[in-house]
């Protein structure tokens, strides 16, 4: 990683919270959160280790089948390299096996913001359909007929916020963690995630948008010491310029 590569993700980052356990980031779109081992790009996992170098075992690290061990200091959520917004870290190990357990019993309350394709006819729903492998492409999920492999329990809960011009504005709170749950399941009833490469490739990218418009806007979780917290990430640009050109005023 070049020390230009250093600089970019720095100015990128912002630290939302912080205390002697934890920590919460603002990730900026197209940053990945750890190594996947092909590929030697910066990550968020390389700016918490140069700032947090005391970090660096606390965790589970990656082991891959070529065995190598990737280091994932702190990280015990991630969010897609195009997703936006708010990343949890924890700066210790029994901080991080607290947080871990409270997403395993799924305490941990996560909502987002999306723009979708289409004006969606409720104003709420639930979206309980289970999520296997794709049998069109290996880097695809499918809540479809056809998916492949075990079927796991997944349940998304949306509320739409606004309708303009043929989107949808939606505040989207999934209830399970799966592997691109949110675009699978927008998907899966016909309003994908706008400028999803991935899950909608023959839709033409709207609203001025060049990624995923899916931002991880709030988390609600507890402290080692007890205490509730509810934290936001707030929206960016690209999310405000979309609103600006549907004439949506922001309600969060």
């Amino acid at each position: 990683m070049t020390d230009k590569d250093k600089k970019n993700i720095s100015n990128g980052i912002k630290i939302i919270y912080e205390d002697e356990n934890i920590l919460a980031i603002n990730k900026p779109s197209g940053l990945v959160v750890h190594s996947d081992g092909k590929t030697k790009e910066a990550t968020l996992a390389d700016w918490v280790l140069k700032n947090y170098p005391e970090t660096e075992d606390v965790g589970e690290p990656l082991v891959l089948s070529t065995g190598e061990i990737i280091k994932r200091p702190g990280i015990v959520h991630r969010l897609d390299r195009e997703t936006s917004g708010i990343l949890l870290i924890a700066k210790n190990q029994k901080t991080f096996l607290f947080l871990k357990e409270q997403f395993q019993k799924r305490t941990i309350k996560k909502s987002y913001r999306a723009f979708v394709y289409g004006e969606m006819k409720n104003d709420d729903g639930i979206i309980d359909r289970p999520i296997g492998r794709s049998n069109k492409d290996f880097r695809m999920w499918s809540a479809q007929r056809g998916a492949r492999g075990q079927m796991r329990t997944a349940v998304t809960e949306y509320n739409v916020l606004e309708r303009s011009n043929g989107f949808s504005f939606v505040e989207v709170n999934p209830k399970t963690g799966r592997t691109h749950q949110i675009r699978v399941h927008f998907k899966a009833i016909n309003h994908p995630i706008v400028s999803d490469s991935l899950y909608a490739p023959k839709r033409e990218k709207g609203l001025g948008f060049d990624r995923l418009a899916l931002h991880s806007y709030s988390i609600e979780f507890s402290l080692p010491n007890g205490k509730e917290m509810k934290l936001e990430a707030e929206l960016p640009e690209d999310f405000l310029r979309a609103l600006k050109n549907l004439n949506i005023s922001i309600r969060g």
